[in-house]
């Protein structure tokens, strides 16, 4: 097995975000959600970041998400990747990844690459803010905006 390298390393850097620039470009599942049961509104007040989630749950599954809004490439990127990871999933599922997903970029996750589940594998996109915090906010918005959507709480998530 070969030791990883100072170059794979960057070009994995690359690839990490050519990824969040691909999701801030298109986001997916963008727009409000018809029929929608659960919903949450989240606010950056430092970065101008503002977005809606949208779920339409079944049971207890997520049939399916969406979500609108504007903000800074990381937030939407965020946003976007999370409607593409929680469609599909059990609540519970999607709850341990907001726990997981959170902890991850707050930096508070230890051996945070052992730890992370592989159906989270895109998320590690988002893993430089870590070294800027005002930009784990915009990371976390829509992870927190799902926590409150399931919950089933009406004020506004803010990361202040």
């Amino acid at each position: 097995m070969s030791a990883v390298t100072l170059h794979d390393v960057d070009e994995l850097r690359d690839l990490y975000r050519e990824l969040i620039l691909d999701h801030a470009r298109s986001p997916r599942h963008f727009g409000k959600l018809d029929g929608a049961t659960h919903t949450a509104e989240g606010i950056n007040p430092l970065c101008g970041d503002k977005l809606r989630l949208y779920m339409r749950l079944d049971d207890d599954n997520i049939e399916d998400a969406s979500f609108e809004g504007s903000g800074c490439a990381i937030s939407v990127a965020s946003a976007s990747l999370l409607t593409d990871m929680i469609i599909g999933l059990p609540v519970p599922q999607a709850l341990e990844f907001f726990a997981t997903v959170t902890a991850r970029l707050t930096g508070r996750q230890a051996g945070s690459d052992d730890a992370t589940p592989p159906e989270l594998d895109k998320i590690r996109a988002l893993d430089g803010v870590r070294e800027f915090p005002s930009r784990v906010k915009c990371a976390t918005l829509a992870w927190h905006a799902l926590n409150s959507a399931i919950h089933g709480e009406s004020a506004p998530v803010s990361t202040e």
